[in-house]
């Protein structure tokens, strides 16, 4: 079994701002139904669709939450592997890193699920959202809540594909190969 984590905040203020990177991902999996068909329910603070061997969550308890309700959807699927998908200040936009064991590095929702499991042992897909020429003089916590301008959109889009074919590689050929491939 496989869980993978889509960090963002809920909210319709919140959808497609950076800092809900990993939501959108999640949604155009399910979109494009690349892990199956079914609509979300609303169980362990998550959204959450279960399939066979997947489990998609959103936690919907706002990002410095984020880890209450991984260690709930834990609880249940305690043999699963954990795959965490966030967005990255420290990363340009377009940049993808595939890592594990690594510490939260100042993101508040991977923090809180470092701190609630007591481990970092787990995969992070971080995808990069800097952008120097949008950012200018704007504080990190002010930037990752704008959307992503509609420039950036194409960039955004690109992103969603090489995501979830990172995510088919991890599952069909592992940790190693996903982070050669994609570590670039």
């Amino acid at each position: 079994m496989t869980i993978i984590i889509g960090l963002g905040n809920p909210g319709k203020q919140y959808e497609n701002t950076r800092h809900s990177f990993g939501f959108r991902v999640l949604d155009f999996l399910v979109g494009r139904r690349s892990l199956g068909e079914g609509g979300w329910d609303e169980k362990y603070s998550s959204k959450f669709i279960k399939l066979e061997d997947v489990i998609l969550a959103k936690p919907q308890t706002f990002m410095n939450k984020s880890g209450e309700a991984v260690k709930e959807i834990l609880k249940y699927y305690d043999n699963a592997q954990l795959i965490v998908i966030h967005d990255e200040l420290d990363l340009p936009l377009g940049s993808i890193r595939v890592q594990k064991d690594i510490s939260a590095a100042g993101h508040n929702g991977v923090q809180s699920i470092i701190d609630e499991l007591g481990t970092k042992d787990f995969i992070r897909i971080r995808l990069g959202i800097d952008n120097p020429q949008t950012r200018g003089q704007i504080p990190g916590d002010d930037f990752v809540l704008q959307k992503f301008t509609e420039q950036e959109e194409q960039i955004v889009n690109e992103v969603l594909e090489i995501t979830k074919t990172a995510i088919e590689t991890l599952q069909t050929e592992g940790f190693d190969m996903a982070q050669s491939k994609f570590n670039g």
